[in-house]
């Protein structure tokens, strides 16, 4: 008999049960339903935190974890394919969206967060034993352990390509932005290298929650007394939760006498109601009302002044979350379902009229960062005809010496001033007015007469604002 064979065989491992992490099975499940679903992570997070409170298994340390998890992943979702492209010995492609979401959760506890590296590890490996099984796991930890061999700068070295020899993908990779949206963002910039850099860091940073007190019906210094609520930086209706928060726990939310609404869409609405008109000013709409949040805050300054707000959505669920936006209104107001760009009101009828067109959305990528990844260049091609005939319908509505707003949430050139550029040549009866002195004590607002927003620059979304005055 040889020493080998009488050598005692070791006793089999047992059989270890993987332990359920609710923090980060919860971050899965809201990554999962963003991939297959094409659901948006605003809209998914909160129901599952809200369940998994429920029943008892987060308190509020673990439900700010999941949320920086699943927001973080998304951000920064075009660097870390980048770099676990680097640790696989296949294309990204072959890798079964799972796996990858796992391993991005991974990377994201790695690379940013200050999550032990250990503790990264395994946690991610014992994620992936319960959702994926014991064999994939195993790759899962190959990978992480691969990746954990750097920091996150370090990682940048290596995979994105030097800024001398393609900026635009250098910029994409460093901060996480697909190569065509980086080239649109800094067209729309005037080129500035500075400026580029500034904004899709500001991208890639957590918002703030914005509230707004709706005139009439609550205050800035009611919601002033919320915890660790401080002013707006421009809109006196605005306060912003400083330490996140949840806004659907303050009485007048829950209300709809305040509404959680990003500074930048006031903005909007305060510098439409603001603008100078000759005549009566009795009758105003909004065309593209969903979900509410610009309607209910005309319809509150309508009433301010004993005038009517129309607000108009094409879909009828979001007609819906208008009238519950504007439910309580102080004076006022009609919410219909109607196809903008084939109105059932008569022309020349109102005015003041906004159009906040729909867009790709590139303007709002802090809040929904998923967007940058669903988006493509042709979309702007599907857009652009419905936004062209939304302007031409808005100045179809408005009476002549009455206001036109055109707003959209994207800097996108091919949005915002070719689109009204386009429908001013085609309109010799209309005027483009100066919005800047009607967004007082605001800086960086440009050359004009127009108006574009930045994160970097004002800390609101990149909303673009065009005043538009119809002279005959």
């Amino acid at each position: 008999m040889s020493e080998q064979s009488r050598r005692p065989r070791r006793p089999a491992k047992p059989y270890r049960r993987p332990q359920k992490d609710p923090v980060r099975i919860l971050a899965f499940e809201a990554l999962r339903a963003v991939d297959e679903r094409d659901a948006y992570a605003n809209l998914v997070l909160p129901p599952l935190l809200r369940k998994a409170r429920e029943k008892g298994d987060f308190d509020g340390r673990d439900a700010a974890l999941a949320t920086e998890l699943v927001y973080g992943t998304l951000r920064r979702q075009g660097t870390y394919d980048a770099i676990v492209a680097e640790c696989v010995d296949r294309p990204l492609r072959e890798v079964d969206p799972p796996v990858l979401d796992v391993l991005s959760l991974g990377v994201h506890q790695l690379l940013g967060t200050r999550i032990p590296t250990h503790a990264a590890v395994s946690a991610s490996v014992e994620l992936a034993r319960v959702v994926l099984g014991d064999g994939r796991a195993k790759f899962v930890n190959a990978v992480l352990r691969k990746v954990a061999q750097d920091d996150l700068d370090g990682w940048l070295a290596k995979v994105a390509p030097p800024y001398d020899e393609d900026p635009e993908d250098h910029l994409a990779v460093v901060h996480s932005h697909p190569r065509w949206v980086v080239s649109a963002l800094w067209d729309s910039l005037g080129g500035n290298r500075a400026g580029i850099e500034e904004l899709l860091a500001a991208d890639n940073e957590r918002p703030e929650v914005t509230l707004v007190a709706r005139p009439g019906r609550a205050t800035a210094e009611e919601l002033l007394g919320e915890e660790a609520a401080v002013p707006g930086r421009w809109s006196p209706y605005a306060v912003r939760l400083t330490e996140g928060g949840e806004p659907g726990a303050i009485a007048a939310v829950q209300e709809s006498r305040a509404g959680v609404q990003d500074e930048g869409s006031q903005l909007v609405a305060l510098a439409l109601a603001a603008a100078p008109i000759d005549g009566p000013d009795e009758k105003w709409l909004d065309g593209c009302a969903g979900p509410g949040g610009k309607a209910a805050l005309l319809a509150a300054l309508a009433a301010e002044r004993g005038a009517v707000l129309l607000a108009s959505e094409k879909q009828p669920h979001r007609a819906g979350l208008v009238e519950k936006a504007l439910h309580g209104n102080p004076g006022p107001y009609q919410v219909i379902a109607a196809d903008g760009t084939r109105p059932p009101w008569r022309p020349g009828t109102f005015d003041r009229v906004l159009m906040d067109v729909p867009c790709t959305g590139l303007g709002a990528l802090r809040r929904r960062p998923e967007a940058r990844w669903r988006r493509r260049p042709e979309d702007l091609d599907n857009f652009a005809p419905l936004q062209r005939a939304l302007l031409r319908t808005a100045i179809d509505s408005v009476r002549v010496g009455g206001i036109v707003g055109y707003a959209t949430c994207s800097p996108h050139l091919a949005e915002t001033r070719a689109v009204v550029q386009d429908i001013l040549k085609q309109r010799p009866e209309t005027e483009l007015v100066d919005a800047r002195p009607l967004l007082p004590g605001v800086p960086a607002l440009g050359e004009g007469p127009d108006v574009q927003l930045w994160p970097h620059l004002h800390g609101t979304d990149a909303m673009y604002l065009a005043l538009i005055r119809r002279t005959g």
